[in-house]
């Protein structure tokens, strides 16, 4: 299979790839927005796995099963809160990728699904957001075999737009 990036504007929750990417809070306990979408669609034993694992810090990544999803793994990652771009938040955002990219890497994930990282309630400028995770998610699949093809999951046609430009550069 060739590796490649794919745009869409389907239910993340609804994909059949090896692991999608949830952009959780660091209590990793469910939230709104994509986080409580795939909370509630994995079902409750993915609650009791995340309150395992401790929580996790701005920009890290943890992994728990699928359950209920279609997807064999969940990727629980905590963006930034936007608060002007002056607190490292490129940098931890850009971490959030990686992290994700490195831990469906360790688990033999040939497909990985993101969803907008920080855009919602975190309120980081979707065009700067989106620029970081193209080029992070682009230079890992440069260097590395694995995944195969990352999907990046608009939840919006503001995001989808956004990257459409950005990968038809």
């Amino acid at each position: 299979m060739h590796r490649s990036v794919v745009l869409s504007r389907e239910d993340i929750t609804k994909l059949s790839v090896d692991a999608i990417v949830n952009a959780a809070n660091r209590t990793l306990l469910g939230g709104g927005g994509v986080d409580g979408a795939i909370h509630r669609a994995a079902g409750p034993a993915l609650l009791e796995e995340c309150k395992t694992l401790n929580g996790c810090p701005t920009g890290g990544a943890k992994i728990t099963k699928g359950y209920l999803l279609p997807a064999k793994f969940v990727i629980h990652t905590v963006g930034p809160v936007w608060r002007g771009g002056k607190n490292n938040e490129a940098t931890l955002l850009a971490n959030c990728y990686k992290n994700s990219l490195l831990l469906a890497q360790t688990h033999n994930c040939k497909t990985l699904a993101f969803p907008n990282i920080s855009t919602g309630i975190y309120r980081y400028p979707k065009q700067d957001a989106a620029e970081i995770a193209v080029q992070v998610v682009s230079d890992f699949l440069t260097s590395n075999k694995l995944p195969e093809k990352v999907y990046f999951v608009c939840f919006d046609e503001v995001n989808f737009n956004i990257y459409s430009d950005i990968l038809h550069r």
